[in-house]
């Protein structure tokens, strides 16, 4: 069975290569689902990391409908990432109806190239999973990473068993809250891959800092924080 461990940090993908896992899903952000890695993670973890790497390609938190200009960045950070020589992605685009994007998917899949492509858990998010597995497989993607539509792998695990049983060459790789104490469900029921973090929150400061840098309100699944014409140039105009 293929461990890939999803890291968020240079250290992180370090201690994954160095507890043997086959692979790292390479990412930051962990509090939003993962976004895409600064250009200095990537090279530091290319030069210092020996295992396959794949890598989030995911613009922005949220939803998983990108515009045009978000598909550039995405396409263009496909392009670096085949420059630097990793082995695989992880990404994918849904319409607002929860349906399968099939044309940018393809577009980002034809970007890829050689590289691995993962469909990443915006997979829990759709409609009808066994027609979007068939989608995917005729779009030639090598992994779905998925929950089984639940708040966890364990929890999704028939969803999951009824996917990977499908006549299909995508393989299944279940995630998200998976650990040492339910890892032997995953193992008998025949998965090929899973995908854990395995991360422990590790104090930092000895003090709390004076005030929170952290902003609940731009944490949310079905809003993008997008800054408006109107406020700004309210602003603009009274100091200038």
């Amino acid at each position: 069975m293929l461990v890939e461990v999803c890291a968020n940090s240079l250290e992180s993908a370090l201690v994954a290569e160095h507890a043997g896992a086959d692979r790292i899903e390479l990412c930051s952000e962990l509090a939003v689902g993962g976004l895409t890695p600064s250009y200095g993670l990537l090279k530091a973890v290319k030069e210092q990391v020996s295992i396959p790497v794949h890598v989030l390609i995911r613009p922005r938190s949220g939803d998983f409908t990108y515009s045009d200009s978000e598909l550039d960045i995405m396409l263009t950070d496909i392009r670096l990432c085949k420059e630097l020589g990793f082995e695989g992605i992880v990404s994918g685009v849904l319409n607002k109806n929860f349906t399968l994007d099939v044309e940018r998917t393809r577009k980002l899949k034809s970007s890829a190239g050689h590289l691995k492509f993962t469909f990443h858990r915006a997979f829990d998010w759709v409609k009808d999973p066994l027609s979007t597995l068939k989608l995917l497989d005729d779009l030639q993607i090598d992994y779905i990473l998925s929950s089984g539509q639940q708040k966890s792998a364990a929890l999704g695990i028939e969803l999951l068993s009824e996917l990977e049983q499908q006549n299909s060459r995508v393989q299944i790789m279940p995630g998200s809250g998976i650990n040492t104490s339910n890892v032997d469900v995953f193992i008998s029921r025949g998965f090929n891959a899973l995908h854990l973090s395995g991360t422990s929150m590790i104090q930092t400061l000895t003090k709390t800092p004076p005030i929170s840098m952290n902003s609940s309100g731009f944490l949310s699944d079905d809003y993008v924080a997008i800054t408006q014409l109107q406020n700004i140039k309210a602003v603009v105009t009274k100091v200038k």
